[in-house]
């Protein structure tokens, strides 16, 4: 009945949150046990009682902060001192800018918007098609979520009641591997399709980029530094990432203005507001779920099918791919994590952080893909690039990602060696 009532309301288009609150009250009403009605306000309202969801709107607010700091444009001339010179040099400057920024916006969707806006214009330029300058800005893109801080992990922390700075530091090697491997496959698909070399900057230039870009490196140093030093929280790093972009770009590049942090604040309000009611309306559904026990009966499913621990780590990727393509990722986290996460931790022995970590970079692919793909439908409304265009281009990198997936299942310790 739960989930007919889910797919049924999924399919009539309604937003996720409404499917999710609309589901448990049905639950209830079908269920005959009328007097959870009573308790139906205080597990929605009691979801949002968490103090790491603060991150969320502070995260925000950081990324709007650097559009408005001009530290986005100073960040790819920083990375262009050290591969702006090679062949493909600008599909390189590309994901060592989105790697950057990655460390600072932690939304995948806004870091489409943005570097799009920056570098697909100038890739067009130095001769780049149109199709893989955006699917090269996509694909680093896929960093945002991954490389902290990022509002997925704050989202599974709350979910999972973890640490989430403790999250954020295993999500470290996973994102330079990433990167890594991104890099790797630009090399490949420049000696095949002999990319146009960069250009070369004389030292003097190098050096002004250097120094133009080191108050803007102060963004991501105080975020992450507070949070792998013990200093501070997740959600005090936010709060003191805003206040760096804010002295930054006020003091450092002169580039902001009070006259435009008002719409800027609104959109922030405006964002978190959505993600928040996700979380709201997940929370009852999970008490729903849990209600009905339905991870136990998950649980003895697949046991029946598998006793091993990468083989439920692979079938579970498999799921998230799938769903991944039809339901946002947040919602996805937010739906599935009161399901897997006590089946994984508890009848496999998975560290719930090695799960978190690569359930969240499997729901990312999903922004990406039709026919959902919020951030492949932004990198076209934002470049006039049709999605045909841009999915050839984008498949090299997301076989990546699946590789790096099946590597992460099989060896945790590549997420938790930096939590040992």
């Amino acid at each position: 009945m739960i989930i007919g009532s889910f797919i049924a309301l999924l399919f009539l288009g309604l937003p996720i949150a409404l499917v999710l609150a609309m589901t448990a009250l049905l639950y209830i009403y079908f269920s005959g046990n009328t007097v959870l009605y009573l308790s139906f306000p205080q597990q929605f309202f009691g979801g949002l009682e968490n103090y790491g969801l603060l991150a969320i709107p502070l995260f925000m607010v950081v990324g709007e902060l650097m559009n408005e700091g001009g530290i986005t444009r100073r960040l790819v001339a920083f990375a262009s001192v050290f591969v702006g010179h090679v062949r493909g040099g600008l599909a390189y400057i590309n994901i060592l800018a989105n790697m950057f920024l990655a460390s600072i916006v932690g939304s995948a969707n806004a870091q489409v918007a943005v570097m799009s806006q920056v570098m697909v214009p100038t890739m067009e330029k130095q001769g780049y098609s149109r199709g893989f300058a955006t699917a090269t800005t996509c694909a680093g893109a896929l960093l945002a979520p991954i490389i902290p801080p990022s509002m997925m992990f704050v989202i599974f922390g709350v979910l999972a009641q973890l640490s989430i700075g403790d999250l954020f530091i295993a999500g470290i090697l996973p994102g330079i591997l990433l990167t890594v491997a991104f890099i790797c496959t630009i090399a490949l698909l420049g000696w095949k399709y002999n990319y146009p070399p960069g250009q070369r900057l004389d030292r003097r230039q190098k050096l002004v980029n250097i120094m133009a870009a080191i108050p803007s490196l102060l963004v991501p140093a105080v975020m992450i530094g507070g949070i792998l030093g013990g200093i501070t929280t997740a959600t005090e790093a936010a709060a003191l990432g805003s206040l760096t972009a804010i002295l930054v770009g006020s003091f450092a590049h002169h580039e902001i203005h009070l006259h435009r942090l008002g719409g800027m604040m609104m959109r922030v309000a405006l964002n978190s507001g959505v993600v928040l009611i996700l979380v709201a309306a997940a929370n009852v559904f999970g008490w729903v779920i849990v209600f009905e026990k339905i991870p136990q009966q998950l649980a003895v499913a697949l046991q029946q099918m598998t006793s091993d621990p990468f083989v439920f780590m692979l079938l579970v990727n498999l799921l998230l791919l799938l769903l991944g393509m039809v339901i946002d990722g947040i919602a996805a986290l937010i739906l599935l994590v009161p399901i897997l996460l006590p089946v994984a931790t508890q009848i496999y022995g998975i560290n719930p952080y090695h799960f978190g970590v690569v359930m969240c970079i499997n729901l990312t692919l999903g922004l990406l893909t039709p026919p959902v793909g919020a951030a492949l439908y932004v990198a076209s409304r934002v470049t006039g690039c049709k999605p045909a265009q841009i999915i050839p281009p984008l498949m090299p990198f997301l076989v990546v990602v699946a590789a790096i997936l099946v590597l992460l299942s099989w060896q945790p310790l590549l997420v938790t060696a930096l939590l040992q």
